[in-house]
This record gives C-alpha cells, structure tokens and sequence, in this order.
C-alpha cells in the first residue's frame, strides 16, 4: 500500500519555530515497521505549510495514497483535520488514521464529531497500525484488531489494548530508511506530574532500547551527515550505567557528535556527567517548574531544593550548559511564589531558561481535576484553539496578572544572566580542557551570534562574551574564542589588540581562512594593507578575499606603494 505519514501543521505561529519543527520519532518507527512489511511510505513533515496555499491539495493528488496516518497532538488536531478533509474531498476511498498522544486521548472525541477520521491508533502504535494496515489492505473487518478505535453502527468503539513492546530493539531502526535529529533510546517515565500526558500514554513503565542498538542508530545518523542530536527521552540519565556505556560507544565509534537531553536533578552524577561532556553532550534540561516547594508539590513536581542546586552547580562544572524550565501561572501562583522562583534561579545560576504558562491539556491529571470542577466535556476542544490556560479556569488569576509574572521571570533572568556566566567554576579536569573551551566560546557565541544576541535586555552582552572567550582560551587554543575574541575587539576598535589575538589564532590554526581574513581586515583597519595583503593571498579561491585584495592594492597604488601580482 502507498501510505503518507504526515506530521500535520500548527493552529498557532510559534516565535520559536524549532520547538515544534522536529517530526515525531514514533512517525519514524513506524515508518520503519511499514517498509519492512513491503509498504511504500512516505513521511511529510508539513508542521508549518500554509494550507492556503494549495500545497496539500497538490501533494495529495500527486502521490494519491491509500492510507494517511497522522501525528496529532493538541496543538496540531486541527491541521490534522484540515488534511483529512482535503484527502476525503480528493478520494473518499482513502483511509485516514489519527495516533500520537491527542488522538490517544480524544479518539472517541476525534471519531464522534469528524467522520474525515475513519480509524485511530491509541498509544503504541507500530504493531496496531500495522495490523490495521494489512486488514485494510485485505479487505478484512477491523474488529479483531489490539489497539485500535473505529466505528461500529456509526458509533466510536475502542478495542482491547495490546501488550506494550517489552523489548523495542525488536523494532527495526528508522535510521536505515530516514534521516533525523531527534533520537530515544528509550519509551516512558516513571513519574507523575500533574501537567503532563506521559504517565497514562506509555504507563509509567520505561522500557530501553540497548546501549548497542542506540548507538548503532547515531552511527547510521552520522554516516549520513547529522552531527547534533536532540536525545528525547523524557528522561535520559534514569540509569547510570547505561549512560555511561553509551557515552564510552559513542567515543569507541569515534562519532564526533554533539547532543543535547533531559533529566531530573536526582538522577545525575560527576562521573556521569564526565562521560556525558566526554562523548558531546553540550546541554542538559532539567524541569523545575518553580521555586516554590508548595506549586511543585501541587504539581507533583517533588524535588528538593538541595538536589536541584547541587545538579546544577555539577552539570556546568563539567562544562554542560545546564538549562531550567520553569512554568508559571500555576494554582496559588502569588508574587510571593514567582519571587520564590526568582531567589532558586538566583542559587542554580542556568544559563538557559524556558518559561511557560501552565496549560490544560487532555490525557493529564490537571484535565481530569479541571472537568471534575467544571462539569466541561471533551466537547470543548471543537472550538479552534490549541488549549487552555490555567489562569482561565482559576479565579484567582487573571491574563494580566500571569503575563506580569512572566515578564518579572524574564527580567530577573536577562539582569543576572552575566553574572550567571561570570560565575562559572569549571572542573579541573586536564583532558576535560579542550571541552572546558568549547562550552565557553559557544556560551560567548549566544551573547553575540545567538539567542541572546537580540534581547535588549540582557546588559553588557559584548563584555560577557569577550570574557568568555578569554576564559575558553585559558583551557585550549579554541579557534572559535579566537574568531569571537578577534570580532570583538574590531568592533570596540580595539584593531591592535585584535591583531594580537588572531595571529596568536593564526599560529594554532595556521590553514584557517577565517582568521586569516579577520586578521586581514584588522590590518587593513591600522592601514597596514601590505600585511594584510600577504594573509588574503594564501586563499586565491576565496570570494570574500577576492574583494579585500583589491582594496588593498588600490590603497597600496593610492599611496605609490608597488604591489606583487597573484
């Protein structure tokens, strides 16, 4: 069968685009089961096209599938459901199939009011579909299928579960057949919190795929040119063990990498962490969600104060950017609980922060309180909307008084995010050293280059980063803290300290045209054209030389100076 997996668009624009830009690993697994089954698939990643723009039409008529599986989540259902409508109006005959965590949790929902939507495929969904597949394309009933919803005398009719995947290194690896960043060694968390819809979709149960089978998926990756990976797991350093034989692979197999992850603070460890920075990790998130130990609670967030200072403190002493969410706008939120919040960032000093607004969303244990107060049916998500604010279902928060409390949170954070970078005390670990420079000029780089650079209000961001550069190059002769280093001080003016810097740049990266260039212009900047002529004549290929040389030689004949020809 011809099959589309489609990871449908957004009802609302992001300001950050990449949060929700990655298509789902689960589409990828189940792509992957499919084509080894001899099915033609097909995943679209159509997250942000314009549905106005006839794009889906002309897709769809173009490779005419015979099924369409959909991601859905909540704040993408009705990009879901645009695309459903189009492929019915195009072919009847066609097979739509909703699975991902908000058809999992709405699928008498979705199946009730959209009868685009012929099946849904709750939680797992590789065997289940699968099967549901092969039904279809057999023209055999789908009643005696595990794992499925569909109607039966025009009404939503749900089977009986399927056992989970107990071991998914039985899964075959997406890695052969597609490329992508976003990578899980693993399915599952054994936590409860209140906000969040993983307890009831995978069970609380973890299950591993092997520290092999992981690692052989990055090498496939990497083979195919990815080089930074966004490790997903809810939580990845759950097993220490495991951690670090990953680690030791991925340094075994000489992947050069770099990668990102989750955890909670009471998981992490200094010989973890070592491993972890040792094989390119660059960055861990940790969720917080306040300072407050009573919202944490409510939320069913229990961390202790201690823990959370102490992995901090740990993960950027082995040069991990460590990074915080925090959620506002929670049950009992004061500005006696936001300032709580304030003082904890104030002690963990992260150098990166995600605040978000607390949402409602189905499949939590916030949902099910919020209905038992309200009386509110899943009818509520036929209005176009991606979901519900908190604050809208307490009296005792308004949308003003939730939006003053996020901006007092980033203010807070942007005032003291240098002091945050200042205060970074680095493990002194001498093989650790090559990797101590490289976090730093990539901090550097953020207050300049990155994220950081357009936000006004974080002070002294030209200062913060000539700092950090400084401090990289007290570890290793990074070349990046070079090249930041040298801007730098170009554009404080600064050209004779910029020429020192790079030639001292030059000297530990002698084949770099960009610091050859950089000096170039510093040179040129003191009119030692002549100087600056003999770097750029190393690159004859270079376009961006190309047109310094001839100002160049045109100030070097300006002055009666002669000039050697190429």
């Amino acid at each position: 069968m011809k099959i589309l997996l489609i990871y449908p668009y957004f009802l609302e624009e992001r300001l950050n685009a990449e949060e929700i830009a990655a298509v789902p690993i689960g589409l990828y697994y189940i792509g992957a089961f499919l084509k080894e089954r001899g099915h033609d698939i097909e995943i679209l990643n159509w997250h942000n096209v314009d549905k106005e723009s006839g794009l889906i039409e002309k897709a769809l008529k173009h490779k005419r599938p015979d099924m369409i599986g959909l991601s859905v989540f909540h704040a993408n259902r009705w990009g879901a459901v645009d695309i459903a409508r189009i492929a019915k109006k195009l072919d009847p005959k066609v097979k739509v199939v909703f699975g991902g965590p908000g058809a999992t949790f709405l699928w008498e929902h979705f199946l009730t009011h959209f009868p685009e939507i012929d099946f849904v495929v709750p939680g797992e969904g590789e065997r289940s579909f699968a099967a549901l597949v092969d039904a279809v394309g057999q023209g055999h009933p789908a009643a005696g299928i595990k794992g499925i919803a569909y109607r039966a005398s025009a009404k939503p009719v749900r089977t009986e579960d399927p056992p989970p995947i107990e071991n998914p290194d039985e899964l075959p690896d997406p890695a052969r057949y597609f490329t992508f960043e976003h990578v899980a060694s693993s399915r599952g968390c054994p936590w409860n919190c209140t906000f969040c819809g993983s307890p009831r979709f995978w069970g609380r149960k973890v299950r591993f795929h092997s520290p092999a089978y992981f690692v052989d998926q990055l090498e496939r990756l990497y083979r195919k040119g990815v080089t930074f990976f966004f490790f997903s797991d809810d939580t990845f350093a759950l097993k220490e063990a495991r951690v670090i034989e990953i680690c030791r692979r991925i340094i075994e197999k000489g992947l050069n990498i770099t990668w990102v992850a989750i955890s909670r603070v009471e998981n992490v460890s200094e010989d973890m962490f070592y491993w972890m920075r040792k094989a390119g990790c660059i960055q861990i998130s940790y969720g917080i969600e306040s300072g407050s130990e009573e919202i944490r609670a409510l939320l069913n967030k229990n961390l202790d104060a201690r823990q959370i200072r102490r992995a901090f403190a740990l993960t950027q002493r082995y040069g991990i950017l460590a990074r915080a969410y925090f959620i506002y706008g929670c049950p009992r939120e004061t500005d006696e609980t936001i300032r709580e919040t304030l003082d904890l960032i104030g002690e963990i000093r992260p150098l990166s922060i995600i605040f978000y607004i607390l949402d409602i969303f189905p499949g939590t244990a916030l949902y099910r309180e919020f209905q038992e107060r309200t009386g509110a049916s899943d009818d509520i998500w036929l209005k176009k909307m991606e979901d519900i604010m908190y604050w809208e279902t307490d009296p005792d928060l308004s949308r003003e008084q939730v939006l003053a409390f996020g901006e007092k949170l980033r203010a807070g954070f942007y005032e003291n995010l240098p002091r945050f970078a200042e205060a970074l005390d680095l493990v002194g670990r001498v093989d650790l050293y090559p990797h101590h420079a490289d976090f730093l000029s990539r901090l550097a780089m953020t207050f300049t280059h990155g994220d950081y650079a357009g936000i006004d209000a974080i002070p002294d961001k030209a200062k913060t980063a000539s700092a950090l550069h400084k401090h990289a190059l007290r570890y290793h002769p990074e070349h990046r803290a070079f090249m930041g280093f040298g801007i730098l001080m170009q554009q404080a003016g600064d050209y004779e300290g910029s020429v020192g810097v790079l030639l001292d740049g030059i000297r530990a990266h002698p084949r770099s045209e960009a610091l050859h260039i950089c000096l170039a212009i510093s040179l040129m900047n003191l009119g030692r054209y002549r100087e600056a002529l003999d770097h750029l004549m190393r690159f004859p290929r270079s376009a961006q030389a190309a047109g310094l040389k001839e100002t160049c030689h045109r100030a070097l004949n300006a002055a009666g100076t002669p000039t050697a020809t190429e």
